[in-house]
């Protein structure tokens, strides 16, 4: 009772929907999880041809490597997160997601590439399973509690690190749709200014002090 309370200071869950309407929302977004998934593998497999007009603009913006990237993920979970009912939502729906999109990559990969990805999908398998703790976490970061700053800063960081390119004495944008999955970012979890701006700069430190290899490609 007494953690329910301490979980409720920082932020209410909202009324719950009846258990239809939780159903059929888990259900549109693995639903969705699943397109995406297929969606990724298609893009690593096409064949891209500069004289076909759509081809070249997914060239251009180098849309194949920005969905083999980890941020375009990150922001989906975070949004879908920080938009359910509560956090024990957040766990579930978040969950499923990351089923659908694994599963139905891992399925295209398979059935249409004809080998099996069994190292690679065991990263995201891994990362499907810590999905629902991750993801019950960050539901509290939609906050104006001054734990949000914590919770924030450590997000962003992770955001940091995966959308731009940080040495210890630079900084490099890796290409713009990260920048507008970062900004993206932003939006979703901003609150109030007094949150919000502690939590960027001890972010982009956090970045700078600790660089992450896998996330910063």
């Amino acid at each position: 009772m007494i953690l329910i309370d301490s979980l409720n200071s920082i932020r209410r869950a909202e009324t719950e929907a009846s258990i239809k309407q939780k159903v059929l929302y888990t259900l549109a977004v693995f639903v969705f999880g699943i397109l995406l998934g297929m969606f990724s593998k298609w893009l690593d497999n096409l064949s891209l041809n500069s004289s076909v007009w759509w081809m070249k603009i997914i060239e251009q913006i180098d849309l194949g490597n920005f969905f083999s990237g980890m941020s375009v993920w990150l922001f989906i979970a975070l949004t879908i997160s920080i938009y359910s009912k509560s956090p024990f939502r957040a766990a579930v729906n978040v969950f499923f997601f990351f089923v659908g999109m694994c599963g139905s990559y891992h399925l295209y990969t398979i059935i249409f590439s004809k080998f099996n990805p069994q190292s690679y999908m065991m990263i995201w398998y891994m990362v499907t399973l810590a999905s629902p703790a991750l993801a019950f976490i960050c539901w509290f970061a939609k906050s104006e509690n001054p734990v949000a700053i914590m919770l924030d800063s450590v997000i962003l960081f992770v955001l940091c690190a995966s959308c731009f390119s940080i040495g210890q004495w630079y900084i490099g944008l890796k290409s713009t749709l990260e920048l507008l999955v970062f900004i993206g970012s932003c939006i979703v979890i901003y609150k109030k200014p007094q949150v919000f701006f502690p939590s960027i700069i001890i972010g982009f430190i956090l970045a700078f002090l600790i660089q992450v290899p896998y996330l910063n490609g």
